[in-house]
């Protein structure tokens, strides 16, 4: 996708550039449903121009320009792709472009790939070559029109308004090659020579921009490569019981999907720690050792972030392979072999978020796009963690999907015995203290692998996890989204949010980066200094750890005999809304909330209410053990 297709030549003839930039504005309303700020639309004003001028001194001027392409299955987008012909081979070829409107940039604390651009606010950023060529990897890994084409992407990035070499000084110590050189202002003369080496001069690009819009979207098979070397044989993925029988199901679907050229849907469900995510990067390294293609998607960012640093630390191409749900929107039909569905409770009606215009939304689920893009779709799922409104991620909704498209479903359930000290028990004991079965709540009676306490303060619960912390355990403190949830203070930190009496504590960070101690909003769950915040069920979902505390606010309170819901105590602007969420989801939702909260631990869990008469409940309920 592209918000404009182009040449230099109609960009240097429009007599105003601000006509042009409010074209693009306009296109990104309508594709993606949002306005742009006004640096982005400065810079399409200032920064085209110069650019087509430089084509047109190259004899470039009618060669495509795909402004704003957008990288297939991902949000980001490539600011230029030039697309024309090679002078040596005749076939297409493309030049990415990063423009930047920079006079100056400096080491960011002596790192190469991290610049300091001063008078900008938001921290270091990243190398503009750095950038250009993460761009160029990324389609060459996924775009088919590229395969077995070695040397038909190049990238640079310009920075225009760089006319001194001293300023820029910092930025040449980077490693420079065909899919990343820089040019400044000074270096026309050069840039030009480049650009000619890459496209022919006096020929046009369209059948080469015709290719690159209608390519076909998978990974490569050198991407497949890396990501089975990486992921297949790591010890953590190792397979038990029905996780095998999972993963032989996947395997034996897609080789019968071949074959006959059919499609099938699989099913699989468990509770907490059951080994979904276990299942799906087995399924993905074993597959991708197979040279089928496969992708893996979540609705969740912490989740997605967190997978993408586990399964390609050591291979940061392997990454790529991580998508979210919302960018299967455009894929091909049957484009991929098999598309890893993980965490699949949080499939959503839509792919349309707040920003997409009414006008633009369309009526296909998004249940629909993931089917469609795959030979065959698996849904890892556990209906017990669907807490927000408009998650459809039910086994009957996606049998019923599946059905109404003439498709056959299979489906294997796992259990959940594997995370809770292997207490299936303790699952079980949580859902019929919450009500989401219909058996009643009965006493804990003890585990000898998973302990369950009950604590009458914050500061209790906070005393018993460090004394685990100190015994080499890892542990975090969670509550229901009760309190306000403020933004970090101008100076960084954060704001103590999470008040009983004198007991305070802010939520963990809402930032992509580091806060002093307090890690990314995504990371919160698995790096150092997560345990000083207290995290929801958005930043705890999908993770596990060693001891687990849990805060019960006033929105979850026991009276005569049960757990009942508490709407006006409840602070999520996601269900406060009467009209999009009834009493009754949101009855549901909460104590689904607090099921997922509850079974993050895999030692230990202790618990904590706000409410006196239920902290009583739970004595009678629970002894420590």
């Amino acid at each position: 996708m592209t918000l404009l297709r182009t040449t230099a030549d109609r960009v240097a003839g429009i007599a105003h550039p601000d006509s042009l930039a409010e074209q693009l504005v306009e296109q990104m309303i309508s594709q993606a449903g949002h306005r742009v700020g006004e640096a982005e639309r400065r810079s399409w004003s200032e920064s085209l121009p110069i650019l087509a001028r430089t084509l047109q001194d190259a004899d470039l001027g009618s060669v495509d320009m795909l402004i704003e392409y957008q990288l297939p299955l991902t949000s980001q987008r490539a600011d230029i792709v030039l697309a024309g012909t090679h002078p040596k081979t005749g076939a297409a070829s493309y030049v990415v472009v990063e423009l930047k409107q920079w006079s100056s940039a400096f080491h960011w604390e002596d790192n190469d790939e991290l610049v300091e651009v001063r008078g900008m606010a938001g921290g270091p950023r990243l190398h503009p070559v750095a950038q250009v060529r993460g761009y160029c990897e990324y389609l060459a890994d996924f775009a088919g029109a590229l395969r077995d084409q070695p040397d038909s992407l190049a990238g640079i990035a310009f920075l225009h308004n760089a006319t001194d070499p001293d300023a820029t000084a910092d930025l040449r110590s980077f490693p420079v090659s065909t899919t990343g050189t820089l040019f400044t202002a000074s270096d026309r003369v050069a840039m030009i020579d480049f650009l000619r080496s890459r496209l022919t001069p006096g020929i046009r690009g369209s059948a080469a921009a015709d290719t690159l819009i209608r390519t076909s979207v998978a990974p490569s098979r050198q991407l497949l490569a890396v990501a089975a070397a990486e992921v297949q044989n790591r010890g953590q993925f190792r397979l038990l019981g029905n996780q095998q029988l999972a993963v032989d199901l996947v395997l034996h679907a897609i080789e019968q999907a071949q074959a006959n050229d059919t499609k099938r849907v699989i099913v699989i469900t468990g509770g907490p720690g059951s080994g979904k995510s276990v299942i799906a990067l087995s399924l993905l390294g074993e597959l991708a050792r197979r040279g089928r293609t496969v992708l893996h998607a979540t609705g969740s960012r912490s989740f997605t972030t967190t997978l993408r640093r586990v399964a390609g630390r050591r291979a940061p191409r392997v990454q790529k392979m991580f998508k979210y749900f919302n960018q299967f929107i455009d894929a091909e039909q049957n484009g991929i072999d098999v598309l890893l569905l993980d965490e699949a409770h949080r499939i959503r009606a839509t792919s349309a978020n707040r920003y997409t215009k009414a006008e633009h939304r369309t009526e296909r689920p998004q249940v629909d796009e993931l089917i469609s893009a795959a030979r065959v779709p698996v849904f890892l799922l556990d209906e017990h963690q669907i807490v927000r409104p408009g998650e459809m991620g039910t086994v009957k909704q996606i049998k019923a999907y599946a059905r109404s498209l003439g498709l056959d479903t299979q489906h294997v359930h796992l259990g959940e015995q594997f995370r809770c000290g292997g207490s299936s028990e303790y699952v079980q004991w949580a859902k019929q203290l919450l009500g989401l079965i219909d058996d009643r709540p009965v006493k804990w009676s003890g585990h000898p692998e998973f302990s369950v306490q009950v604590a009458d303060s914050p500061e209790e619960v906070e005393h018993l996890l460090r004394q685990q912390m100190s015994r080499g355990h890892s542990a975090r403190m969670t509550a229901g989204y009760c309190w306000q949830w403020s933004d970090a203070q101008k100076d960084g930190s954060l704001i103590a949010d999470v008040r009983i009496g004198d007991w305070a504590r802010p939520w963990n960070s809402k930032s992509d980066r580091r806060i002093g101690a307090a890690p990314p909003s995504s990371l919160w769950a698995t790096e150092d200094g997560g345990f000083d915040q207290v995290g929801c069920v958005y930043t705890a979902q999908g993770f596990e750890y060693d001891w687990n505390g849990v805060i019960l606010g006033p929105d979850l309170v026991w009276r005569d005999g049960r757990f009942v819901t508490v709407r006006g105590a409840n602070r999520d602007p996601d269900l406060r809304s009467k009209t999009r969420v009834s009493d009754v989801q949101f009855d549901r939702l909460v104590r689904n909330v607090y099921k997922v909260l509850l079974t993050r631990g895999m030692v230990g869990t202790v618990v904590y209410s706000t409410d006196p008469a239920t902290r009583l409940a739970l004595r009678g309920l629970i002894s420590d053990s």
